[in-house]
């Protein structure tokens, strides 16, 4: 009964259009130079200039679904052609349960053939001028001020710029010429660090982590609203109220955006306004200021005075403005509100304060061929409904992450059966730089195929609940600014099982941060998971189980890993407080799904052990049939609290120069890795050619030349013919598979 279509050429061979099966009896047409009086029946005007196509979408949609409504045999197909160039959108784009197309004719909106279509949140705006404002020109500095310019925006008739909280979107941006313009920052790049944070005040904030004490003693996020600095650029500030501080305040896998309530440039001392950031603020962690007048010097900033609704800006392009426009919508562009059975293609999401696309319920929506940028939040969010799927997109320059699938019910273990598909997800997370990932599968039963993730500040990936798969992608270039994370992370939920992560290729991961980075970080006792068929390269600690149990680790290549395996049980050292009742999160979440009841008990038989005797123990791990080279093989810490063979460590190759790291006979106490994982003195490495290596890990094959031959350009993993991973029943990589599909 109904369906719309979009024409775009695609990356690489796609499922079969929806104008390749159905023969469409109507067709709409909507260009940014028609006309919403006219029909919509025609792509382009008459020669009389009385009909041609629409005006706007929403104009379209009220149309679509006034035909569908009018249809006697319910088998009208609907194809809307959006001509090329720029819909800027007041309000979203909404499509409810009754523009819902059928399995058989879905709803098409398409790109025209070969033009490229813009919806955006924000106009193109005009008016910018020398700077006359006079506190202005005596903020800014001299050699710099010729080449600012000032635009008024209430004169436009824009007055909302947006509010910037601690963990939040970042309002109003500029573009200009498609690029996103920087708030005035100092310093320009890197980062400051705090210099102190004072322990004393009228009022305690946080009372910091007491068991972890970095420096003089204080607990680390202990303060009382303030730190200090070590430079004496702010004295150059106005007393201004809308400073900024952007950071990582205690921990490198989470910061925040606070507000500066006062600056004592005599005692370099910062206070910070209320809310401040979860963790507290401690000692040399990173910083910078930004949204300063004075700091306007560099081309490409921009400074927004909220009060006088003044914007100021550093042109990139000396004496020519080139096309600016500014986000001004905060709803998603397209929602998709218990619609089922219709087909995005083609377009372009872009300039915009919030969400691309929200999905919420229904059936069989389908993104297709579309590039997500310049967006204040994520791009794409399906929260509910089934078989959502996002094929052949890009999303890029995006302030927070990517597609988010949500989507299954974990109490009956019903598949959500949402997918992405040969999408490519890089340079995301440009504004908060923490919590924001390239994917996100949650609930029960979702896919993410043939995808890149590249070029982001933290992670990639992120997994919660049941039965999900990760296969044939690519992770790479992620976590630049970030420690303590992973490519793909999990974690803290025993009842999250099922999930796969087969047939991918992880590298080039390295972060600044505390704690280092991981691959496959199986975090806080996360467990039944399968890694299998993948390729670590380069991939720092590539596979991390975190005290949890039933993991399977198999037939995977390491490559110049270190470690390559990583295994604890935290929960007899640094996080016993998960079982001692103070936090109870493990036990919540057994409750929540009734774990000893169907279908979680029949499903995943091994959660009946839970909890029990065992329940802090890395029990029932498989590490098995993997090949290591290059780097370090294993570390395995809480070493002396309990013995390994609780878990299966064998018929893995073991070509690496260090075979095992871990804490040295006859020490007592908790490791220190919780501290510092990589730096941190007290631990014994066994090298290669070791005789404890044999004991250590009898079954297990040691080897000093490389027992396959691995070429990361030309993406061939070769076995030789005399290789022991042939006997060892190694399974050939999909190397070349691996990633984004090929024209």
């Amino acid at each position: 009964m109904r369906t719309l279509i979009v024409c775009l050429a695609l990356l690489c061979v796609l499922p079969l259009r929806a104008e390749e099966r159905l023969s469409p009896s109507t067709t709409l047409y909507v260009s940014p130079s028609g006309n919403d009086r006219w029909s919509g029946r025609l792509p382009s005007p008459n020669p009389t200039n009385t009909d041609g196509p629409l005006g706007t979408v929403h104009r379209a949609r009220a149309m679509v679904r006034r035909i569908m409504k009018s249809s006697t045999a319910g088998s009208d197909t609907v194809i809307v052609y959006l001509r090329g160039g720029t819909y800027v959108l007041d309000s979203s784009l909404t499509f409810r349960e009754p523009d819902s197309g059928t399995e058989q004719r879905p709803l098409l909106w398409s790109a025209f053939q070969g033009e490229r279509v813009r919806l955006t949140g924000g106009p193109a705006v005009t008016g910018f001028t020398a700077v006359t404002d006079s506190t202005a020109r005596a903020r800014i500095a001299p050699a710099v001020l010729p080449h600012i310019v000032q635009l008024d925006l209430r004169a436009l008739g824009i007055r909302n710029y947006g509010t910037i909280t601690p963990r939040g979107n970042p309002g109003m941006e500029l573009y200009v010429d498609g690029v996103r313009m920087r708030l005035a920052r100092w310093p320009n790049e890197e980062w400051l660090h705090i210099a102190d944070v004072p322990q004393s005040g009228d009022t305690l904030y946080n009372a910091g982590l007491e068991r972890e004490k970095r420096f003089n003693g204080v607990p680390v996020g202990r303060h009382f609203g303030r730190i200090t600095y070590g430079d004496d650029r702010p004295s150059r500030w106005a007393p201004a109220g809308d400073i900024l501080l952007h950071g990582y305040w205690t921990w490198d896998w989470s910061d925040s955006f606070q507000k500066v309530e006062r600056i004592d440039t005599e005692h370099r001392e910062i206070t910070i306004a209320s809310p401040h950031h979860n963790y507290g603020y401690t000692k040399n962690q990173r910083y910078y200021f930004l949204n300063i007048l004075e700091e306007l010097d560099t081309p490409g900033e921009w400074y927004l005075d909220r009060t006088r609704g003044i914007l100021f800006l550093y042109p990139v392009a000396p004496g020519s403005m080139g096309t600016a426009e500014v986000s001004l919508l905060e709803s998603p562009l397209v929602r998709c509100d218990s619609t089922s059975h219709i087909i995005l293609r083609g377009i372009a999401f872009e300039n915009t304060r919030g969400t691309g696309i929200s999905i919420s319920g229904g059936e069989d929506i389908t993104v297709d061929a579309c590039t997500f940028r310049h967006l204040g939040s994520d791009a794409v969010v399906v929260n509910g409904g089934r078989a959502h799927a996002i094929l052949n997109c890009e999303v890029s320059d995006v302030a927070r992450g990517g597609v988010l699938l949500a989507g299954g019910d974990r109490h009956t273990l019903t598949p959500g059966r949402h997918r992405v598909f040969n999408t490519a997800v890089h340079h995301y997370s440009t504004w908060l730089r923490t919590g924001s990932y390239g994917v996100i599968l949650d609930g029960v039963g979702n896919t993410m195929e043939h995808c890149l993730i590249h070029h982001a500040p933290f992670e990639a990936v992120y997994i919660k609940g049941n039965d999900h798969t990760v296969t044939l992608s690519e992770i790479h270039s992620v976590m630049k600014e970030s420690g303590d994370a992973g490519a793909i992370h999990t974690g803290r939920n025993w009842t999250w099982r099922g999930n796969r992560v087969t047939d991918n290729y992880f590298h080039d991961l390295q972060g600044p941060g505390l704690h280092g980075v991981m691959g496959m970080y199986m975090d806080d006792w996360a467990s039944g998971f399968t890694v299998t068929g993948n390729i670590f390269y380069r991939a720092g600690r590539a596979t991390l189980i975190g005290g949890g149990r039933d993991n399977i680790v198999e037939n995977n290549l390491y490559v110049s890993c270190s470690p390559s395996v990583h295994l604890d049980a935290r929960g007899l050292s640094w996080a016993g407080y998960y079982f001692d009742g103070t936090y109870t999160v493990l036990f919540d979440g057994l409750k929540e799904m009734r774990h000893d009841q169907p279908p979680y008990s029949t499903r995943y038989p091994a959660l009946a052990s839970l909890p029990g005797p065992t329940q802090q123990l890395p029990m029932n791990n498989r590490i098995a049939r993997n090949i290591s080279w290059g780097g370090r093989w294993m570390d395995i810490y809480d070493y002396l609290a309990f013995n390994k063979s609780v878990s299966t460590i064998a018929g893995n190759i073991i070509g690496d120069a260090v075979v095992l790291r871990r804490r040295a006979d006859g020490q007592t106490g908790w490791d220190p890795y919780y501290l510092d994982i990589d730096t941190k003195e007290g631990f014994l490495a066994i090298g290669a050619g070791d005789p404890r290596c044999a004991e250590e890990f009898p079954g297990n094959v040691f080897v000093t030349t490389p027992p396959v031959l691995f070429d990361p350009e030309r993406r061939t993993v070769t076995i030789p013919e005399d290789s022991p991973a042939r006997s060892a029943g190694f399974v050939p990589l999909r190397f070349g598979e691996m990633g984004l599909l090929r024209r």
